[in-house]
């Protein structure tokens, strides 16, 4: 079974390439998402949210892997499903973003670590009595 989306914008970023994006700068980028015309009436409502969760297509991944070591965790090597990796079977990310503003079809974000261009898939609002019901962290807590 094949699957395809098609993408509703594209991200207006600073950061060109992987290696712009850092943990720490990531916190403080500002940048735009910006859907195609067609999409406007569906961000109706979504400005009154703080926070937006963004799902993308990471185009510029080229290869996945099963495996993973996370960044601050170098002496661990986890699944891929249990880490935040962009080297996945399916390259698709989930940031959830400040909303810092909406003008038309360009939505104002804060928190940014996607690279400039990459597609977007998906809005959703943020909902934390939804998202951080008894919340657990796996293996990041330890």
């Amino acid at each position: 079974m094949d699957v395809t989306y098609t993408p509703i914008g594209h991200v207006r970023s600073p950061h060109d390439s992987p290696a712009d994006v850092t943990r720490e700068n990531a916190r403080e980028t500002t940048g735009e998402i910006v859907l195609e015309d067609a999409y406007e009436a569906g961000l109706e409502g979504l400005e009154e949210f703080s926070h937006v969760v963004v799902f993308t297509h990471l185009d510029e991944v080229e290869e996945h892997r099963l495996t993973s070591r996370p960044p601050h965790a170098t002496d661990l090597e986890v699944g891929v499903f249990a880490t935040r990796s962009p080297h996945r079977p399916n390259p698709i990310a989930q940031t959830v973003l400040e909303v810092r503003g909406l003008e038309g079809t360009t939505l104002t974000v804060r928190g940014l670590d996607l690279l400039d261009g990459t597609p977007v898939l998906d809005l959703k609002p943020y909902v934390p009595a939804v998202d951080d019901d008894e919340l657990s962290i796996g293996w990041l807590e330890s």
